[in-house]
């Protein structure tokens, strides 16, 4: 569902993104006030996941369309919204600029569409089903009507967007009408995905779950310290391997606008943003640049993983740094007025 930006012009853009960088800046001061060292190497670890598993894109029996992981319910799971929230604008920014996948000018739409609702909506759903307790029937409960309902949200939102950027191409009712059920197809699908590995991580490592995981610390399994290193395998077979064998199907937008225009692209007249981009993209398409080799796929979703990997650590290392100082003035200050 990454928008390209052929879809929006500039002042739709650039409202989008205000509000994205205003939801970024909420969650920085949230983070700031948080200090749990665990999640550091999670974010990292289920950011490069999230990253390999969007590369893995499964067909919707019937329709002649595809669809993947977005990945925002998931990271909230574990992560929680404001946590979650960076980390995906982390994929999608790596995404873009690395991997020319959704355009440099729509960004803002891109992490409102597919970060905002999964992380804040998503942290909202998850915890209602989460409040009495957890079990894998409510972890499955929740994944599916999460996903399912988050993505149509930032279906919406991709209808609205460029219906007020004035994209003749797609009537705002045809449009609609073809984005609202595709996706809800693609939801239930990455709502069972998301199941399957919370599911796992409940059975190893409840205690990492958002909000709920110190009433389920004493169920940490024998097998708790492989978790981490089991998804990095899986990120590193995801991206290396299956990445190779995903669908060549349009994905849900694509799919959309295709049966609007006959074309899976809009023509426009290359933008500043597209120009950046292209000097940016290392990899385009997940592709070596330049080079029309198979395992060109393979190399750069192992590559972008390391680098969302890094990324992601970083920010959390950042935000750890942060919290320790400002927790030492507060103690010097306290020491201080105690003397």
């Amino acid at each position: 569902m990454h928008m390209a930006d052929a879809l929006v012009l500039p002042a739709v853009a650039g409202v989008m993104s205000a509000c994205s960088m205003g939801a970024a800046g909420f969650s920085v001061r949230k983070i700031k006030k948080e200090d749990d060292e665990k999640k550091i190497p999670v974010m990292g670890v289920m950011g490069a996941f999230v990253f390999a598993a969007q590369m893995i894109n499964f067909t919707i029996p019937g329709t002649g369309s595809s669809g993947h992981l977005c990945g925002g319910m998931m990271l909230t799971a574990l992560l929680g919204p404001f946590k979650g929230f960076l980390t995906m604008i982390g994929v999608l920014l790596i995404q873009c600029l690395i991997f020319a996948d959704g355009g440099l000018m729509a960004l803002g739409c891109n992490v409102w569409n597919m970060a905002f609702y999964g992380c804040f909506l998503g942290a909202f759903i998850w915890k209602s089903f989460m409040k009495s307790g957890v079990d894998k029937k409510k972890i499955l409960i929740a994944s599916l009507i999460g996903c399912m309902v988050t993505l149509q949200f930032g279906a919406f939102s991709v209808v609205l967007e460029t219906y007020a950027s004035g994209v003749t191409e797609l009537p705002f009712m045809a449009f609609l009408s073809l984005m609202q059920p595709i996706h809800l197809a693609i939801g239930a699908v990455e709502g069972l995905i998301t199941s399957v590995v919370l599911v796992f991580i409940y059975q190893t490592r409840p205690e990492l779950f958002w909000g709920i995981g110190d009433s389920l610390a004493k169920k940490e399994s024998k097998h708790s310290k492989k978790v981490i290193p089991i998804l990095l395998i899986t990120t590193v077979i995801l991206a290396g391997g299956l990445s190779f064998f995903a669908s060549s199907k349009p994905d849900g937008l694509e799919w959309s606008i295709e049966k609007l225009t006959g074309s899976t692209e809009l023509s426009n007249d290359e933008t500043t943003a597209e120009t950046i981009q292209n000097h940016t993209a290392v990899f385009p398409d997940y592709g070596l640049k330049n080079k029309d080799m198979a395992i060109g796929t393979s190399i750069s979703g192992v590559i972008g993983a390391v680098i969302v990997l890094a990324f992601c650590m970083g920010i959390a290392w950042v935000f750890r740094i942060c919290i320790k100082q400002k927790d030492r003035k507060q103690a010097e200050k306290v020491y201080e007025q105690n003397r």
